[in-house]
């Protein structure tokens, strides 16, 4: 997995999940993820899948973590969340957030395991949110 430079161009953004074990459009899933410092470091993390670039999918980092109480700090590094709320990929039920300013580009088979599929109105609205931050 890594970043996937040049934002939204030749992204198809749909929500079409299907209960089959592979991941799909609008499901989270886990993936290693590398860190922000590109130093080969990183760990796995819920992706939630928003889309395809050829046979490669395109995801957005989930984190349980609250960035509201620090979003001075968040603002100022370049980072931009939205809250998504509960669902199956955090099995103690934390709202979670999506970031909207990092896209990742998944390989086939870089995505282990399948955690819940997100409603079609907060992938809508995670789409919504994720143009107007990269600008597509």
């Amino acid at each position: 997995m890594r970043d996937l430079p040049g934002g939204l161009d030749g992204v198809e953004l749909v929500h079409r999940p299907e209960d089959d074990g592979e991941p799909d459009p609008g499901e989270v899933v886990w993936a290693w993820v590398p860190y922000d410092e590109g130093d080969g470091r990183g760990k796995d993390r819920p992706v939630l899948v928003v889309g395809r670039r050829g046979a490669d999918l395109v995801g957005l980092v989930l984190s349980s973590q609250d960035h509201d109480r620090d979003a001075a700090d968040e603002a100022r590094y370049g980072r931009t969340w939205m809250d998504v709320g509960r669902g199956g990929w955090d099995p103690r039920g934390r709202p979670s957030e999506v970031r909207l300013d990092r896209l990742l580009l998944l390989p086939p088979g870089s995505a282990r395991r399948e955690g819940a599929a997100i409603g079609r109105a907060v992938f809508d609205d995670v789409v919504a949110a994720l143009r107007r931050v990269q600008g597509g």
